[in-house]
This record gives C-alpha cells, sequence and structure tokens, in this order.
C-alpha cells in the first residue's frame, strides 16, 4: 500500500470557544501535531497533507510549518464553508498513491492496533471506515424549541434586571424512539481506494456530505466498517480535551513542571 494521508485543518472550531483548538498542549506538543504524528511511522504512509484556512494560511504556516516540515507533512489550503471542500482541494494536491486516508485534525487518540485493522481491512476492501455501536438510547427531537423560563414571581428581580434575571432553559420535544439496532457511531481515519475516492469527489452534488464515506455511498458503492474504539475521541469542546489528556495519560500545561511546559 502507498498511502497518502489528508488531515482537514480548516474549520473554524466555534463549540470550542475562541481559543484555537488544535494548538492546544497536548502533552507538550499541539493537538494537531499528536495527531499528525500517529501517521508518521506508518509504512503505509508515504505522504501527509494538512489542508489550512485558506484565509490565515501563512498564519498557519508561521505557527506549525516547521514542525510539519520535519514530519514531512504538506500544508495545502483548505476550504472557506464546509469540510468537503478542503478535502477536494487536498486530493488535487495529492502525490500518486494507491489509497487516500481522510482523519480529522482533532482526532489525537487513535489507537495503533485501531489504525492496524483499518490498514490491513483497505488491503482488501476499497472503502473502510471505523465505527462504534450506539450503546445509549437514540430518540428524534423537534426542531423547534421550547423556552422554559424561570417563573418565580420575584417583582424585585423583575424591576431591576428584567428578563435578564430570570434563567433561561431550552427544551425540545421527542418525535420518536429510533431503534438502534444496526446504528454506529463513525469514526477516523477513513480509508479509500484512490480512485474511488476521486470519482466520489468528482460528483456534481457534494453538499450536506458529512463525511468522505457518505459521498463513496452516493456512487452506490460499498463502504465497510470495522470495529472503531472509543477512546477515538473527537475534541470538540473543552471537556473532550481534558477527557483526552486523560486517556493518553497526559497533564495540562500548568500542571507540569515549568521546564516541561508547552
Amino acid at each position: 500500500m502507498n498511502v497518502c494521508v489528508i488531515i482537514p485543518a480548516a474549520g473554524r472550531s466555534e463549540r470550542f470557544g475562541t481559543a484555537d483548538k488544535l494548538a492546544q498542549d497536548l502533552g507538550g506538543r499541539p493537538l494537531l501535531m499528536r495527531t499528525v504524528e500517529l501517521f508518521t511511522k506508518r509504512e503505509e504512509v508515504n505522504s501527509i497533507l494538512v489542508a489550512a484556512p485558506p484565509d490565515s494560511i501563512e498564519d498557519f504556516k508561521n505557527r506549525y510549518g516547521a514542525s510539519l516540515g520535519f514530519h514531512g507533512a504538506r500544508i495545502v489550503e483548505g476550504g472557506r464553508t464546509e469540510r468537503w471542500e478542503s478535502i477536494r482541494n487536498a486530493l488535487r494536491a495529492a502525490p500518486e498513491c494507491t489509497h487516500i486516508a481522510v482523519h480529522d485534525a482533532a482526532r489525537p487518540a487513535v489507537s495503533k492496533a485501531l489504525l492496524d485493522r483499518l490498514f490491513e481491512a483497505a488491503q482488501s476492501l476499497a472503502a473502510v471506515v471505523p465505527a462504534v455501536e450506539i450503546a445509549a438510547t437514540v430518540k428524534r427531537v423537534a426542531e423547534q424549541t421550547t423556552d422554559v423560563a424561570d417563573h418565580a414571581e420575584d417583582a424585585l428581580a423583575d424591576a431591576i434586571l428584567g428578563e435578564a434575571g430570570r434563567q433561561s432553559i431550552p427544551a425540545r420535544q421527542v418525535c420518536e424512539t429510533i431503534d438502534r439496532r444496526g446504528l454506529v457511531e463513525v469514526q477516523t481515519p477513513q480509508i479509500f481506494e484512490t480512485e474511488l475516492l476521486r470519482r466520489a469527489y468528482e460528483q456534481d452534488d457534494l453538499g450536506g456530505a458529512t463525511d468522505d464515506a457518505m459521498l463513496v455511498e452516493r456512487l452506490g458503492e460499498a463502504v465497510y466498517v470495522v470495529e472503531g474504539d472509543r477512546a477515538n475521541i473527537k475534541v470538540t469542546t473543552p471537556a473532550d480535551l481534558k477527557l483526552v489528556r486523560a486517556l493518553l495519560g497526559v497533564r495540562a500545561p500548568s500542571q507540569r513542571p515549568i521546564h516541561k511546559r508547552f
């Protein structure tokens, strides 16, 4: 196998807050670098492309360029709006290879065992994704939100604070409970034969695609699932970062000696 890894890193990460999610310290290195390092010692991987925010690509290069270059990774221009734009741009810049692996920049906790399973399966299957079974009860809820306000009568508080003094609790009505049999939560990396993924991205309508396998499915091609790993968490919120640090056994900068801080 000759694998090119594409890591989309152009997203705004709005749910994480104002801080740069990919720059967060993870054992003395930025989260992004921990993710890239997952692939640098894999014999199957011969190239790594990181899709950066196009409107701040020079700042991205200044921040990560040297470290990425040290690992042989190359920065390419990502998309401005949708994730699929970053993948499409990276595919155009990808060198000759037999397979493309696409991995979320904010998943730094992929185990070697999971990568072994994926790369082994990809030698026989054209499209392979990791996934874990959904264990919780799944419900579909209405889009409309009902505002449940604190209706405690306090004339003085209302006079001083008005509506700002009341606690607001958004609530959404349950429409149905979904049978979870056969449902899985998909992770990355997702691995595809290069020609197949290129065909998927040559389709006219790429809108609404939340992962690469979805575009392959639109071609009518088979996508196969292998066992994922519940520790393969995508860092979306600060709470996720704390959990990943615990899983990897690393401490936050404030908890490490000064000379070992990032």
